[in-house]
């Protein structure tokens, strides 16, 4: 199979969570162990970064991959979802995974994804493992997909592990309080690994200490203990955290004495994120005259920050393309939108998206008016028609609506 081929089939064949939701979540850490076994686990030769949260997981990962790079070391980067291409995934210092390798991986383990009944999450991580090993890099990132105690990039024994926040999103897997699904993210704590927590309330705060503590890991609080916040070419405002989280999480990489990070890298790797890894769809802008901004805030806690930076900007009509996927709880999150907009409601091209007619009827409960449109582009063509040079125009509600708009 080439390239294409081999990744329709990863699609297709196998479950997805982001493409089928609840279907594609296991229950358990068997098949990856099985996997990782079969590929004579590479995860052991790894130096691993692990990186779990609600929201700026994706954020802190990348920020802790460009910090390295500037620091002179071979680093590699699983994230997920993608935007555009498979390959975005799997990274080593900003380039993506090779065609090549992800086709000669999966022909080599085809039978036994068959036979073993493999998840496209499941294989994924799987090839991540294997190339990282493969290409020896010096250390990984490890972003979690989804939870953490369960989450198949959970076989790994990292040097640190990070918690960057705790908001209501997965409910139906994670739990449906912040204390429940705190626990299911401190399942990335491993024993005398210290552990940085991004941000944290008086609801997570225990959860995290006595997971700390029956592991005997060192806990630090980010928030707490971070007073001097460096720049970053990431300029959305919930980027403040994040940096918070990476400049803790390296000062502990660094009291280690396996790394070593000056405070100029630190500080460049902050300010050449997009150049050293890639990372799209963070408060990006994609124009101006009309501004307009996209990003993939898709929940309460993502939205809410996003929402209050729209509203610091100066415009005289706000133009909203929004789409959302179907498991998306819309009473938390369209109170959130200000009414004093139009509206352009579409649903992404997607097995989840949510049905543009629904949508706009929720919204409209909220005094959130505008037009339906059939696709993503077509809602992102008529803003652009509509606004005026010194109008706002702002692409969001999903991973996949800002997936199919025209990133560079």
């Amino acid at each position: 199979m080439n390239y294409q081929e081999t990744t329709n089939w990863m699609f297709n064949q196998l479950p997805m969570y982001q493409l089928q939701g609840a279907s594609a979540y296991k229950e358990d850490l068997t098949n990856i162990k099985l996997l990782a076994a079969h590929l004579d686990n590479p995860q052991n030769q790894l130096k691993c970064i692990h990186v779990a949260g609600t929201n700026g997981k994706g954020s802190t990962s990348h920020m802790l991959a460009s910090v390295l790079q500037e620091a002179g070391y071979k680093v590699g980067l699983y994230t997920s979802p993608h935007l555009k291409d498979f390959r975005e995934r799997i990274k080593i210092n900003g380039q993506e995974i090779s065609e090549d390798f992800v086709c000669e991986f999966v022909a080599k383990h085809k039978d036994f994804f068959e036979a073993n009944d493999m998840s496209f999450f499941e294989m994924s991580v799987g090839l991540a493992f294997d190339y990282f090993a493969a290409e020896k890099v010096d250390i990984a990132i490890i972003e979690v997909g989804l939870g953490g105690r369960l989450d198949a990039t959970n076989i790994i024994t990292p040097l640190v592990a990070v918690i960057t926040n705790i908001d209501l999103d997965h409910t139906q897997f994670l739990g449906n309080t912040p204390a429940l699904i705190a626990g299911e993210k401190a399942g990335i704590i491993k024993p005398n690994v210290p552990v940085v927590i991004g941000e944290y309330t008086d609801e997570t705060q225990p959860v995290f200490l006595a997971k700390a503590q029956e592991n005997n890991a060192p806990v630090y609080f980010a928030s707490d203990l971070i007073s001097e916040v460096f720049p970053s070419d990431l300029i959305g405002d919930y980027q403040f955290h994040n940096k918070k989280t990476v400049q803790q999480t390296i000062a502990v990489l660094n009291s280690q004495n396996e790394f070593k990070v000056s405070v100029e890298s630190l500080k460049s790797g902050l300010l050449n994120v997009v150049k050293n890894t890639g990372l799209q769809g963070r408060w990006q802008q994609l124009g101006e005259n009309p501004k307009i901004i996209c990003d993939t805030a898709h929940n309460k806690h993502g939205l809410a920050v996003v929402m209050n930076q729209i509203q610091k900007e100066t415009f005289d009509t706000l133009h909203i393309v929004l789409g959302v996927v179907n498991d998306k709880d819309l009473d938390s999150i369209l109170p959130l939108f200000p009414k004093k907009a139009q509206y352009y409601f579409c649903r992404p091209d997607s097995s989840r998206g949510l049905d543009t007619e629904i949508l706009k009827e929720a919204a409209k409960k909220y005094g959130l008016l505008g037009e339906k449109y059939n696709s993503v582009s077509e809602a992102f063509d008529a803003a652009r028609q509509n606004a005026t040079q010194n109008d706002f125009i702002y692409v969001g509600g999903s991973t996949f609506v800002v997936a199919e708009l025209p990133l560079n």
